[in-house]
């Protein structure tokens, strides 16, 4: 990965999304498709952070014009992947005389990624093994690339998003993106991972291999699955499987281990021959104190309660609207939107007539962004929380969220 050339293809793409933003708010009609066709041309041979920040986007189905979303969706499953000579420099880098190490490596990859890319290997001893390979010199151009990330991202100006909670949300972003550089804690977080489910039988995730590893590259034991953006075909049992235990799952990091999954995206999961949830890529785990999950419960208790005042006072309770006029408009046509969601029965998340209000409801969130001021330390949590939802979305799950979040609510207080 070479820097040269790199800032000005990103100034440029970031020139283009600007103008296709200021378009519309002058009342025009921007093309998504085709700046969606353009950031994933540029972006899937640029790789890194930009692709990183556009692959985050994709997952907000409900913000985005949907051509634009469909488009970056293809970043998750489509992007090109960096030519093997480049990936075969960072093996060599690492292992020095590769054949030592493997019997054959593969060079199409199993996945690619904004970061690093997956090849299965073999060992001498006949394993099938998986290699996270880090892009060659990504952590040398990504401070350079944060910058025009940071450039690109002022543009959530002109939603309202005050400059202090964009810079917030860059320094998290940033800190995540330097965190996925370091394998070491990726093989430390798997093998946590490992020893705190060791004794559910629904959850999978991948042995890592410390004498196989370091700073460039990650190996695992390989484990096969069905990705989880394949299942739509499956059949209804086992996405309906999958979907309990990725619920579960999820309520028990945040409530049990004050922790997070916080890159959801559908390649990261998939579904084994047995029916259980593989969880692939732990590179992005977060800390969630017990005193933001209260804060965050209590919103969610007067959203449901249709109240409010008290959905105001959470709020600025988290560090959020610290302006004048509470929209509360705003927050009753919110909890019409999500209260039906946790009503007494099972839901059908692949309802529509949901999601529709949902995106209904969008832009008159983004109108009042300037009186909301969402706290900036929960914009990726929240952001994390979204990409879960959608994945149980695409799942078609049926759960009693009633149910669910009762003995949580109690918990919390």
């Amino acid at each position: 990965m070479r820097d040269r050339g790199r800032t000005r293809r990103l100034m440029g793409l970031g020139a283009r999304t600007g103008g296709a933003l200021l378009k519309t708010r002058l009342g025009g009609q921007a093309d998504w498709r085709a700046l969606g066709e353009a950031l994933f041309e540029g972006l899937s041979e640029l790789k890194g952070p930009a692709m990183k920040l556009a692959q985050i986007m994709s997952q907000w189905d409900d913000l985005l014009p949907p051509d634009l979303a469909e488009e970056l969706a293809r970043l998750q499953r489509q992007a090109e992947p960096m030519p093997w000579p480049r990936i075969h420099e960072a093996l060599v880098q690492q292992y020095g005389d590769i054949d030592h190490y493997f019997s054959e490596v593969e060079e199409r990859p199993f996945a690619s990624a904004s970061m690093g890319q997956v090849h299965r290997a073999t060992t001498h001893e006949g394993e099938t093994v998986v290699l996270k390979v880090q892009y060659p010199g990504l952590a040398d151009v990504l401070e350079s690339d944060l910058i025009q990330v940071r450039r690109i991202m002022r543009l959530g100006r002109w939603f309202k998003v005050p400059q202090a909670r964009l810079d917030a949300l860059f320094e998290e972003l940033a800190e995540s993106l330097r965190g996925e550089l370091d394998y070491h804690a990726e093989a430390a977080a798997l093998a946590r991972y490992r020893e705190r489910y060791k004794d559910d039988p629904r959850l999978v995730i991948p042995e890592p291999l410390p004498a196989l590893s370091g700073p460039h590259v990650l190996a695992m034991r390989y484990v096969e699955g069905a990705p989880l953006r394949e299942l739509a075909e499956a059949d209804g049992e086992t996405r309906q499987g999958i979907a309990e235990t990725l619920a579960d799952w999820i309520t028990q990091e945040l409530f049990t281990y004050g922790e997070l999954h916080a890159d959801p995206h559908a390649g990261n999961f998939a579904a084994d021959a047995q029916g259980r949830l593989v969880i692939y890529d732990l590179g992005a785990v977060i800390a969630v104190p017990d005193a933001r999950i209260k804060a965050m419960m209590q919103l969610l208790d007067a959203t449901l309660k249709h109240d409010p005042m008290g959905m105001d006072e959470a709020l600025m309770q988290m560090g959020g609207r610290q302006g004048q006029g509470a929209p509360l408009a705003l927050y009753r046509e919110s909890a019409e939107c999500i209260a039906p969601l946790f009503e007494p029965g099972e839901q059908d998340f692949s309802d529509v007539r949901v999601h529709r209000r949902l995106r209904e409801l969008t832009p008159k969130v983004w109108a009042a962004m300037d009186r909301l001021q969402p706290p900036a330390e929960t914009l990726l949590l929240s952001r994390a929380l979204n990409g879960h939802y959608w994945n149980l979305v695409r799942l078609g799950a049926r759960l009693n969220m009633h149910e669910r979040t009762l003995p949580l609510l109690h918990r919390a207080y």
